[in-house]
């Protein structure tokens, strides 16, 4: 807080050399301060978990723009559409990927097809995906964006395998055992998948772990064991 009596202080302050690098000291510890004060603030737009790779490093940067813009969803959502969009139309993918288009002539172009369609900061994304002969990667950039989103909503995807279609009754009952292993506070993304293969029993996936009480695992370790 700002003090008249403070004045003659500073006065002499400036006056005597010695004094000087004192003030420049706390200049730069102030300067120090809001640094630091930048920091937890920039902190507080980070994803809550770490991915790593190229594709990743674009999606991390991606997620702190959209988070200090306040358009996170709008970004996912327009990403998942171009990601969708590349898988389905054949001529588009192909744009992504032609290394005889210069990459003055895909930014223009991509500026062209996105400008006043998407947030800024997707189209950010996409002008310098293009300036850098990265649009090809635009799939793993969509796919990690949303991981990265899927774990700030607390979301963790489960996938159960059956040799045949499990009835509400049992897709209930293995939703609430995953609820358990996951912790509090999480969401489970249950999505079921039927094998015919694994004879009987379950396969189950929950994000890099997996868990495999198939009778076919059961018959094959039989057959591992020695007689």
């Amino acid at each position: 807080r700002w003090s008249p009596s403070l004045c003659p202080h500073l006065t002499t302050v400036s006056r005597a050399g010695t004094n000087k690098r004192m003030l420049s000291s706390l200049v730069r510890s102030a300067a120090g301060k809001r640094t630091i004060v930048r920091s937890f603030s920039d902190a507080s737009h980070k994803p809550v978990i770490d991915l790593h790779g190229l594709s990743a490093r674009y999606a991390n940067a991606t997620y702190v723009a959209a988070s200090k813009a306040g358009v996170l969803d709008k970004v996912e959502q327009e990403l998942l559409s171009i990601q969708e969009t590349a898988q389905k139309s054949e001529p588009f993918a192909r744009f992504l990927e032609n290394p005889l288009i210069s990459r003055e002539d895909k930014v223009a172009q991509v500026e062209d097809m996105l400008k006043g369609k998407t947030s800024p900061t997707t189209l950010n994304l996409m002008t310098t995906l293009a300036g850098n002969a990265r649009l090809m990667e635009i799939d793993k950039i969509a796919s990690n964006f949303s991981e990265l989103m899927k774990a700030k909503r607390g979301e963790v995807e489960a996938t159960i395998t059956s040799a045949e279609p499990l009835t509400k009754a049992q897709t209930d009952a293995v939703s609430k055992a995953m609820k358990t292993q996951v912790g509090e506070g999480k969401k489970v993304m249950l999505n079921t998948k039927v094998d015919p293969s694994i004879i009987g029993g379950l396969q189950v996936q929950i994000g890099d772990q997996f868990l495999d009480l198939s009778v076919a695992s059961r018959i094959d370790s039989i057959s591992r064991t020695p007689v």
